[in-house]
């Protein structure tokens, strides 16, 4: 007699059944928690229904192994084979023409959601006509060639930033020269003892003092005046 369909013995045998997969009763168990059911009446059960041939089962070592009675299953013949497949080569392409679908209005919702609205559109178009009209002005001024820096104030700060990158400079031969004199006596790595201590040259960090250098060059070439 067949287990009732809503009993503990329905509910693994149709699990079993539907799997038509090697089972063992941790994969039964870990499917059906759902059910409430615990391994210990999975294990139990699955005994059961294998003495009752209702599924059959192979033992590996302490391992046993549950399969759904294959009796039960129509097996297909060639042909039916080739209809199946003909069929699931039908809905796989089926699938991926859906796929394409979803991707196409995925990127249409995406395209909307960040398109702006009339209102945010005439905002942004107020906002760019004043920059305009800022930017117009300060062309205007430049065309007319009136002087937006007063010489004072650039010789100012050109002898400021010439002043920084001497002492920039001579502070780097110092330590240069220091680091030269610890270096010297020893059997160590340098590069290990610069590690240790955190310390970090200028081209570790991407800078070169010559391209600072070079800037008082190019205003020298344009005519500005320089600190001596």
């Amino acid at each position: 007699m067949a287990p009732k369909q809503d009993s503990v013995e329905g509910i693994v045998l149709q699990y079993v059944n539907e799997q038509n997969r090697p089972l063992n009763a941790q994969n039964v168990s870990d499917s059906l928690q759902k059910h409430g059911i615990k391994k210990a009446l999975v294990q139990k059960v699955l005994d059961t229904l294998a003495a009752d041939a209702k599924i059959s089962f192979k033992e590996y070592g302490k391992q046993k192994v549950y399969l759904a009675n294959q009796a039960q299953f129509e097996i297909p013949n060639l042909d039916e084979l080739d209809e199946m497949k003909k069929q699931n080569d039908g809905l796989q392409a089926h699938v991926s023409a859906l796929r394409a679908c979803v991707t196409t209005l995925e990127a249409e919702v995406r395209s909307t959601e960040t398109s702006l609205t009339l209102d945010q559109i005439r905002e942004k178009a107020k906002k760019l006509n004043v920059e305009i009209s800022e930017m117009e002005t300060k062309l205007g001024v430049l065309r007319q060639g009136t002087v937006l820096v007063a010489p004072e104030e650039r010789k100012q700060v050109e002898e400021a930033y010439n002043l920084k990158l001497g002492m920039w400079r001579k502070r780097k031969n110092m330590f240069r020269d220091l680091w030269a004199t610890i270096t010297e006596a020893m059997t160590e790595d340098s590069k290990q003892l610069k590690e240790e201590l955190s310390i970090e040259f200028d081209e570790d960090v991407g800078i070169n003092i010559a391209d600072y250098s070079n800037l008082g060059i190019k205003k020298l070439k344009k005519g500005y005046p320089t600190s001596k």
